[in-house]
């Protein structure tokens, strides 16, 4: 499976790892990397020492090419984007803002940007501002998520620019591949399946969790505030919709999440963690190195995209 993409970012295959905050690590990202894919170190809001430590660790675990996303609402946001000029990254991910003000120092230094997009008009602006892919993500994903679904909004984005368009959320076996390149992508990202993987060192609960979740066991909380969350259903879960139906403040609702997703992460606390995984989880079924991983998605993938359907 080859693609623009691939020729972009000189990797094997058009497979992202979700930028998974406090679980997209050295270990995870270079063995996706390792794995013919691209492997993703998560900046989320730590600071930048701990980060470029993980983008040091990870260069030598692998020789291939390795991305870092920076969240933009971050206050460490700034100095992690001089940070993977200083460290060589040559892919940036972005979300939760516009990278704009970036864009000439990361083109300085040879960096490719793809921003996470929920919206064709955001899409549209994030062209404008120089990037060079984008990632379409649905509402399907685990995490902060926007309104619109995948299967919808893969193709009005696509249809919309004249770049690259990974498609994100729901994907977690060869047939989300296939039908995501059918919709017009020209990669995937994906991150609940490599919740599972051996190389990701998130607490074993939270593993567990994953693999014992069911179709209708995701939820998404916190959309009063404008930021809403896709976690696994728990008593944290519950707690947090009893604030959306209570219209609760701002203020009620950040100190409920404070620390939760580092709880669930580290301290496998599945009652009050916060359990980020996508509706795909369901389909995530054993533990696989993330070389297995990639190779059964492409070979699956591939089956379907080459059948005759006659």
């Amino acid at each position: 499976m080859k693609s623009r993409i691939c020729e972009m970012l000189r990797i094997e295959y058009p497979i992202f790892q979700g930028a998974m905050a406090w679980i997209a690590n050295a270990s995870l990202a270079a063995a996706v990397s390792e794995a013919g894919g691209l492997g993703i170190i998560a900046g989320g809001t730590a600071p930048v020492d701990i980060i470029r430590n993980e983008v040091r660790k990870a260069k030598e675990m692998t020789s291939k090419p390795l991305g870092l996303n920076i969240m933009l609402l971050s206050p460490h946001a700034d100095e992690m984007a001089k940070m993977a000029c200083e460290e060589g990254i040559k892919v940036v991910t972005t979300g939760a803002g516009t990278p704009g003000k970036y864009m000439e120092m990361w083109k300085s230094h040879d960096i490719k940007v793809i921003p996470v997009v929920p919206s064709v008009a955001i899409a549209k602006r994030m062209v404008r501002s120089g990037a060079d892919a984008l990632i379409a993500e649905g509402t399907e994903a685990g995490g902060h998520v926007g309104e619109l679904t995948t299967m919808v909004l893969v193709p009005q984005i696509v249809d919309a620019v004249d770049i690259p368009v990974i498609a994100a959320g729901g994907i977690g076996d060869g047939r989300g591949v296939a039908a995501t390149f059918m919709l017009g992508a020209e990669g995937v990202q994906i991150g609940t399946r490599f919740l599972t993987a051996y190389e990701c060192s998130v607490h074993e609960n939270y593993k567990k969790k994953v693999l014992a979740a069911k179709d209708i066991d995701t939820v998404v909380t916190g959309r009063p505030t404008g930021h809403p969350v896709r976690i696994l259903k728990n008593k944290l879960s519950r707690s947090f919709m009893q604030l959306d139906r209570t219209c609760a403040s701002k203020d009620e609702y950040e100190k409920l999440g404070e620390g939760a997703l580092a709880r669930a992460v580290i301290e496998g606390d599945i009652d009050y963690g916060s359990i980020m995984a996508g509706q795909i989880a369901a389909i995530v079924n054993r533990e696989q190195s993330c070389k297995d991983i990639v190779k059964e998605l492409i070979v699956e993938a591939n089956k379907l995209l080459q059948k005759d359907w006659n």
